[in-house]
């Protein structure tokens, strides 16, 4: 999966060093990342091609996270014009660039990036938001608000009967390869009733023996996913809510198409279920 970036490791603890040359800079707009990409090879920008073009460049900068003893940093208001060579890709791109560890620093500090741009002013008091010293938080001078980074959790489900699995495909979305059951937590449940709601809402049929699998940092959704597999509990005939799902239908283990990267909990699931693993 995206996160899978070992013999790397992820340091996401809020301990800000000052960035070097040798620092990474991630930009964002519109759903893009600024990177240079030749193939699946992604480059991120330096602060050392900054240097003499930024005034104030090593005091001017958001802390984000390392890996390794790589630094990670948001430049407030960059003006990516004095970054000639690299250009803006859509997110998506991240699925299957290369080094993987950097594809994931990107999709991370994309959901940073969007956290910090949303938080600018405090929602108590409308007054400007600034960065706590000692915390990745917001916080507000004004009266004493402090805001968080937002996790939204959600499962993903394998509904299974037997050696059969429940696919599906969204509706109106431009992701066309087949998914499992899946939905965000609603406030005042558990996780293990999200599961249950979900199945019931999206296909119409009961689930038990819930059995977790693992979970995985989402950040093209800003989500946190919690897997389960779980059996087919009744009737196995299926109500399928074409208003988030374009088609819901049992699959036999050995049909189970192997299709797309392989960066996702819902495609290490369902391929763990095909191989008997599950």
């Amino acid at each position: 999966m995206i996160q899978d970036i070992a013999p790397h490791t992820y340091h996401n603890e809020y301990k800000p060093v000052a960035p070097d040359k040798e620092s990474h800079i991630l930009a964002y707009e519109e759903g893009k990342i600024l990177m240079k990409k030749a193939g699946k090879t992604m480059t991120l920008p330096s602060f050392g091609e900054l240097e003499g073009k930024v005034e104030n460049l090593y005091e001017n900068y958001i802390y984000l996270f390392s890996i390794d003893e790589e630094h990670f940093y948001l430049i407030p208001d960059l003006d990516t014009s004095l970054l000639p060579g690299y250009q803006f890709e859509i997110t998506r791109v991240l699925r299957t660039a290369e080094p993987q560890y950097l594809a994931f620093a990107g999709i991370t500090g994309y959901q940073l990036f969007q956290w910090y741009s949303k938080r600018r002013f405090c929602g108590c008091c409308g007054k400007p938001m600034v960065h706590d010293k000692h915390e990745r938080k917001m916080i507000c001078p004004a009266c004493g608000n402090g805001e968080y980074p937002v996790l939204s959790p959600a499962v993903i489900v394998g509904v299974t009967n037997g050696d059969k699995l429940i696919l599906s495909k969204y509706e109106g979305r431009n992701h066309t390869r087949y998914a499992m059951i899946a939905g965000f937590a609603e406030i005042g449940e558990t996780i293990e009733e999200t599961v249950h709601r979900e199945v019931m809402e999206e296909i119409g049929v009961k689930v038990k023996n819930l059995r977790y699998y693992k979970s995985q940092p989402w950040s093209f959704s800003g989500t946190l996913l919690f897997g389960f597999y779980c059996d087919l509990d009744g009737d196995d005939t299926l109500t399928v809510d074409h208003d988030e799902l374009s088609m819901a239908s049992w699959f036999n283990r050995e049909d189970i198409p192997d299709e797309g990267d392989n960066i996702s909990l819902t495609k290490e699931m369902m391929m763990a279920f095909k191989h008997g693993k599950a």
